[in-house]
């Protein structure tokens, strides 16, 4: 079956977008469409006991089910120079229902969100060996989302993604909601027409995805990739516009979003 992706090619002065339809069949495109996201904390004895498990021998268990395609683990950048910072320009959630895990994230990404269903988390909670019940109890304070794609742009450093169609090796992830109904065409309109066309160009930049949830606290995600966490600090820069200013106005975010971190699985 026959798939088609819509790239933004160009903006000019006038605002008007150019967009192309591209056609991608079978094997070429990656059709990694659904991502789920666990954020969490880890502290104490035994955190980088549970770091080495993780890496070399839950994350390629999880690798081998039907649909999983690619897995990333990272480490999240957690100052109270950033926390100051975050919280200064954006708006919270005030849920103390809603976990506050912020130090490391585990990213999946599959076929279609529904691989992330079916089975679904619980069940396999329910088939886990005694060992990793331990090990995944150590997450503190975790919270999850399992997202679609909606939208895809490319960086100028797509060329820089891998192993294969793994993220990455830096990240800003971001989770929010938006603080009315009446705010959700707007906040989607940016997007399409200001912020992810201003990717395509930026320096460092690998690609960005747009994302919605079907599971999780967050019914809004944005995954920006890039070379690295210099490469962040130094082109993605913020959108002074007032336009920009208003959108993010409206979002509220999940403790410690929008997320900055690098990839420690695989090994960048």
């Amino acid at each position: 079956m026959s798939v088609f992706r819509r790239q933004d090619i160009g903006v000019d002065e006038g605002e008007r977008r150019v967009w192309r339809i591209d056609q991608i069949k079978g094997k070429e495109d990656p059709m990694d469409r659904g991502i789920w996201a666990t954020w969490y904390d880890l502290a104490g004895p035994g955190k980088e006991e549970y770091i080495s498990w993780l890496h070399e021998v839950h994350i390629p268990q999880t690798l081998s089910r039907p649909g999983y395609l690619w897995a990333a683990h990272v480490e999240n950048i957690v100052t109270e120079e950033r926390q100051r910072a975050t919280r200064s320009y954006y708006h919270y959630t005030d849920d103390p229902s809603v976990p506050m895990g912020n130090g490391y994230i585990m990213l999946c990404g599959a076929v279609s969100p529904h691989v992330f269903v079916d089975p679904s988390p619980a069940e396999l909670e329910a088939r886990m060996t005694a060992e990793a019940r331990e090990m995944l109890g150590r997450r503190i304070a975790a919270r999850s989302c399992i997202f679609v794609e909606v939208a895809r742009v490319d960086g100028p450093e797509v060329s820089q993604r891998g192993p294969g169609i793994t993220p990455g090796p830096a990240f800003e992830l971001g989770s929010f909601n938006i603080n009315a109904l009446e705010n959700e065409e707007e906040v989607s309109t940016w997007y399409a027409r200001s912020r992810l066309p201003r990717m395509t160009k930026m320096p460092g930049c690998i690609g960005v995805r747009k994302l919605v949830s079907i599971a999780g606290w967050a019914k809004h995600g944005i995954l920006y990739e890039f070379v690295s966490l210099e490469a962040i600090e130094k082109y993605f820069t913020r959108d002074p516009s007032e336009w920009s200013q208003q959108v993010i106005k409206n979002l509220v975010h999940a403790p410690g979003s929008p997320s900055i971190g690098k990839r420690l699985w695989p090994p960048a």
